[in-house]
């Protein structure tokens, strides 16, 4: 039987009685003024008369009851005969004493539990488990004792504001005489302390106890007062202590993985025990005492060994944690910004990494963008900072990145690169874009871009025609057509050449049948689009005089009133060769051409001799003689040996050359570059 359950046929009705004999049904303004009708009036039935001792009988028979529950003890009252009785009483106006009697019934036996709560020598643990049996023992009883009494509840209780509800009632006079009773409330909140802190420390609690006892002050209004403000001063001061304790002990991968443990912990207590209404101000005390106290700490300790390890899952933690405090992304963004100067300018400072410098700039620019995308969720001020950083330290060292870039830039774009498919080619020169955007010496790198991609096209080197047209159409987006236009002027000369040289082979065909069996092949190039050369007026073979000649005539020919000039410093050969071990070619510069045909004639020639005997400069020369004498392809042996040229040093065809190549490239050593 539910305790809203009543069986009004059963018992009987007191409110069934009418109030007066007055019909209430009567229509007034029906009754005409002409007509005379006679009034009515029942006998009013009198009120049954209960029993002189009916409200002893019954106080005391709801007395036992209400005994029986608060000992334990069986009832010999059926529910339904106690419900009757208080709806009686009720009803015959005795509601504010059942009320008063009710009250002091439970207050007497609430006020009887204390004594064995203060007891002292009581250990902790067993202190609390029988104040919970006590409060739970309690709210069992208000139940049953509520459901006994649920008609004054609901009619007497609801009619006067200013008393408490039987089961509020049960829960005031819980606290009046235990709970706050300061030295049982003292014990009960050290307990709770002592527990929440023994659960800290790594011991296993029963968190059921916690959390009863804990909805106890809740249910009681105390939660707040007695124990909240207490709970977070010892979670303030439990991990100030352990924040510095650990910031000192600790590497800074371990004390993040640390303090997201503990966050994780205390989020777990608030699940499963404390007032969510704690939650906020609890978490908050974590994250300040373990990370906003320690924050320039964990960044000056360890961000850079994280950055410089790639430490991807320890970064992203790092990154999630700073981003619950105040001003912790601002922190972070600042000190990766310095750290990203400062490893930079290591690479672009150091000449000794020139070499591998730009290869570095884009590993270390993959590497940081990696960071900005994985572990700091892509957030734009990082992705700024770490743009600013790259163009403050790239430019540190004023050309050089530019000289390099562009040098690089050439490398990738040369023939016989087979380190990456178009596809990785299109992407690299994509990342390339990206440094060339840092460097402020632009004009420097189009000047180095020029030259190298004029010994490309030239010298027939470049990898891909496809590659060389998207880097300059890469270019002309970045910088205006005005920065490529000359660099679209070579290629547009390039292509012209082309059209030139087959038909001045087919001229050949029919009006030079004497010339010597020479294949040449010529570039014509405008002066304005190409870079600078130094005139040299070098002595040529007479077959390729007169193949000059013959060009020059058929060319002007067709483009009269223009002028050419010889640029013999790009002119390149492959010359035939023959040693003991047999046949070579030999892919040669012009100079170093003009130098080895002078051993068709001559065993031995002397420095002087071949300074003499071809005009070429002098630097020119000797470094056209260390190619061909002290680098790898050793085609003529120096007398005496050793790495510089020196005016009387003397020189013979190697006839003892070999080589596992057919065709082999003798590189001219250059001169250092300069714009």
């Amino acid at each position: 039987m539910s305790e809203n359950a009543v069986n009004s046929a059963r018992r009987p009705n007191f409110s069934n009685i009418p109030q007066n004999g007055i019909n209430r049904n009567l229509n007034i303004n029906s009754i005409k003024p002409t007509t005379a009708k006679k009034l009515v009036i029942k006998n009013q039935k009198s009120e049954p008369k209960l029993p002189e001792d009916y409200r002893e009988q019954t106080w005391e028979k709801l007395r036992s009851a209400v005994l029986a529950i608060q000992q334990s003890k069986p009832n010999q009252y059926v529910l339904e005969e106690l419900y009757q009785a208080v709806e009686n009483m009720c009803n015959h106006k005795m509601a504010p004493t059942l009320y008063s009697k009710l009250y002091n019934l439970i207050e007497e036996h609430v006020s009887h539990n204390i004594e064995q709560f203060l007891a002292e020598s009581m250990d902790r643990f067993l202190f609390l488990k029988k104040m919970n049996d006590t409060w739970l023992a309690h709210c069992n009883q208000m139940i049953m004792i509520r459901s006994i009494f649920l008609y004054l509840d609901r009619t007497y209780v609801l009619q006067n504001p200013n008393i408490s509800s039987i089961w509020d009632m049960g829960l005031e006079l819980f606290s009046k005489h235990i709970i706050l009773n300061t030295l049982v409330q003292t014990r009960v909140v050290e307990g709770l302390l002592m527990l929440i802190e023994k659960e800290r420390q790594g011991d296993k609690v029963d968190r059921t106890l916690l959390k009863s006892l804990l909805r106890m002050l809740t249910d009681l209004q105390i939660y707040d007062t007695a124990f909240e403000q207490k709970f977070l001063q010892s979670t303030e001061r439990l991990y100030a202590a352990e924040g510095q304790r650990l910031m000192q002990q600790l590497e800074v991968p371990d004390y993040l993985a640390h303090v997201d443990k503990r966050l994780q912990e205390e989020n777990e207590r608030v699940l499963h025990y404390l007032d969510s209404g704690t939650k906020h101000q609890l978490i908050h005390t974590v994250e300040k005492q373990l990370l906003s106290e320690h924050v320039n700490n964990i960044l000056q300790k360890g961000l850079d060994q994280l950055l410089n390890e790639n430490r991807i899952h320890d970064l992203t933690l790092l990154y999630q944690l700073l981003s619950r405090v105040k001003n912790g992304l601002t922190e972070l963004c600042s000190a990766f910004n310095a750290y990203i100067k400062k490893r930079g300018k290591t690479i672009v400072i150091d000449p000794e990494k020139d070499k591998t410098m730009v290869q570095e700039l884009l590993d270390f620019k993959d590497c940081m963008d990696n960071i900005v995308v994985v572990c700091f969720n892509r957030n734009e001020k990082f992705g700024n900072s770490l743009k600013e950083a790259f163009e403050h330290f790239i430019n540190q060292r004023t050309n050089k990145p530019a000289e390099l870039i562009a040098k690089f830039v050439d490398y990738k774009l040369r023939a016989g690169n087979k380190e990456a498919t178009e596809e990785e080619l299109e992407r690299l020169l994509d990342k390339i874009m990206v440094l060339f955007r840092f460097i402020h010496g632009k004009d420097v790198f189009e000047a180095f871009y020029k030259k190298d991609l004029a010994k490309r096209l030239l010298v027939g080197k470049s990898a891909s025609v496809d590659a060389e047209k998207s880097m300059l159409s890469k270019l002309k987006q970045e910088c205006g057509g005005g920065f490529t236009s000359k660099l679209e002027g070579m290629f547009k000369d390039m292509e012209l050449s082309k059209d030139i040289n087959v038909a001045f082979k087919q001229h050949l065909n029919v009006n030079a049948r004497n010339l010597a069996p020479i294949d040449m092949t010529v570039s014509i190039l405008t002066m304005g689009y190409w870079p600078t050369y130094q005139p040299m007026d070098v002595t040529l073979s007479e077959h390729m005089v007169r193949l000059q000649d013959v060009f020059r005539d058929f060319y002007l020919s067709k483009h009269s009133g223009r002028k050419l000039q010889w640029q013999p410093t790009l002119g390149y050969c492959v010359l035939k060769a023959s040693f003991k071990a047999g046949p070579k070619e030999l892919v040669v510069s012009l100079f170093q051409t003009l130098v080895l045909l002078l051993f068709n004639t001559y065993d031995e020639l002397g420095f002087e001799y071949i300074k003499a005997a071809t005009n070429i400069e002098d630097g020119e020369l000797r470094r056209t003689l260390q190619s061909l004498a002290c680098g790898k392809a050793r085609v003529l042996n120096k007398i005496p040996k050793g790495r510089d040229i020196e005016d009387n040093d003397k020189f013979r065809f190697n006839n003892d050359f070999t080589n596992k190549l057919f065709r082999i490239k003798i590189n001219q050593i250059q001169m250092k570059e300069t714009v």
